[in-house]
């Protein structure tokens, strides 16, 4: 068995949890009615355009309606946290989805915009409490990239987009609203 099989969440462990417990809770991938905004970096653009076509398929498949999708685009990943941050303050989204791509190359640079870019967007959903998604590839090669952006179903847009809308609805649930 491969250890991503091994890291999967089971089928049917929700259901099994949710029999043993008086409230198990869970985000629903609906985004009918949900305002989104997006921060998108400029810098390596051939990568992250990608991942913004990514979530804006899957945003479409859970019922967003494109009129309730904005997109910002940033020079660079290090800038998303401001670019969220501004999102966030501004009250018109109810959750953020942040697209960059930082390549390892021979310097320390990658290590320093990484983390700063990571801790940033963090930093934005921990003090707003809105949901702000990293979906920022940090990769040691540009190949790395582009297999994690296909456009398919392992495109990590794709999948920041369904993490901000389901958050967003487990956010909204009785027993954390």
């Amino acid at each position: 068995m491969a250890d991503a099989d091994l890291a999967a969440l089971p089928d049917g462990a929700i259901d099994d949890v949710a029999a043993r417990v008086g409230a198990s809770l869970c985000g629903e991938s609906n985004g009918t009615g949900l305002r989104i905004g997006i921060a998108c970096s400029v810098f390596n653009g051939g990568v992250t355009v990608r991942l913004l076509h990514g979530a804006l398929d899957a945003l479409t498949e859970v019922g967003t309606d494109r009129r309730d999708i904005t997109v910002a685009w940033a020079p660079g990943a290090f800038e998303l946290p401001l670019v969220a941050r501004a999102f966030a303050q501004a009250g018109r989204v109810n959750a953020v989805l942040c697209f960059g791509a930082v390549i390892r190359g021979d310097t320390g640079h990658y290590d320093f915009v990484a983390r700063e870019c990571a801790s940033g967007i963090q930093r934005v959903q921990l003090d707003t409490g809105l949901p702000v998604v990293f979906g920022v590839l940090t990769t040691d090669t540009l190949d790395q990239a582009l297999v994690r952006s296909q456009p398919d179903h392992t495109n990590k847009g794709r999948e920041a987009a369904l993490t901000g809308v389901e958050m967003v609805r487990l956010l909204r649930t009785k027993h954390l609203s």
